[in-house]
């Protein structure tokens, strides 16, 4: 039994909320359950120095928890004067989901920046932040768009995240914190709506995974992600 009482392949329940900062071209506050990220898009009119005059965008992200989003205090790492690896690692892999779902020449010479900030914590903080980015995302580009700067929309494909994991022997969906802190195997899966693979994350923390664990794991989080998907449509819909 999970400690949620939740099934092996049932997801906590997953709501979008739209439009909540003022100022943001595009924003969206996700709930995974009891872990809560607000998620933010960003237009600048050019792309970053390293990018500029080869007729493409960028699209990039910035990922940061709140220091009482946990059960302790955490300390801003902006006092530390540096991320830490883990949020570097986390802003990375949201911008290359994004980015696997988006046509950048298409959105020609500008960035948009995703800020995904965690206001509470229970597990699945970066997949929560992939899957609310890429609503921000649209709502970004639909922005752009109601004003004539793009006249096609460059998202190609709707992307999410959802993560899985072996707990007490048994693959599971979609953990929370009290799974994800014993699990004996935890991974991430990024899908696009498609079905394609974007980025497959498994570790062994306690004990070694099997490949008919792992196959399991990839089943149930293509059932996630479709889940997801349809939540998606629904918001922007």
């Amino acid at each position: 039994m999970r400690p949620s009482k939740r099934a092996p392949n049932e997801m906590r329940n997953v709501t979008f909320e739209r439009g909540v900062a003022r100022y943001a071209e595009g924003s969206c506050f996700i709930k995974f359950g009891n872990t809560h990220v607000l998620c933010t898009a960003s237009l600048e009119e050019k792309p970053p120095m390293w990018l500029r005059g080869q007729g493409r965008g960028w699209v990039t992200a910035e990922y940061s928890m709140l220091p009482r989003a946990t059960n302790t205090r955490t300390r801003r790492e902006v006092t530390s004067g540096k991320p830490s690896g883990r949020t570097q690692e986390i802003q990375r892999l949201i911008g290359r989901s994004l980015r696997a779902v988006v046509d950048l020449p298409a959105l020609g010479e500008r960035q948009i920046t995703l800020d995904c900030d965690v206001i509470q914590a229970d597990g699945g903080t970066r997949t929560a932040s992939i899957t609310g980015a890429w609503v921000a995302l649209h709502d970004c580009i639909k922005w752009m768009r109601s004003r004539s700067m793009l006249k096609e929309s460059p998202i190609r494909d709707h992307v999410a995240a959802v993560s899985c994991g072996v707990f007490k022997g048994t693959p599971v969906l979609d953990l929370d914190y009290d799974e994800d802190s014993t699990a004996e195997t935890d991974a991430n899966f990024v899908i696009t709506g498609s079905g394609g693979l974007v980025e497959i994350q498994a570790t062994a923390e306690g004990a070694i995974f099997s490949e008919a664990q792992l196959t399991t794991m990839l089943g149930l989080a293509r059932n996630g992600i479709a889940q997801l998907v349809d939540l998606q449509k629904s918001a922007i819909g």
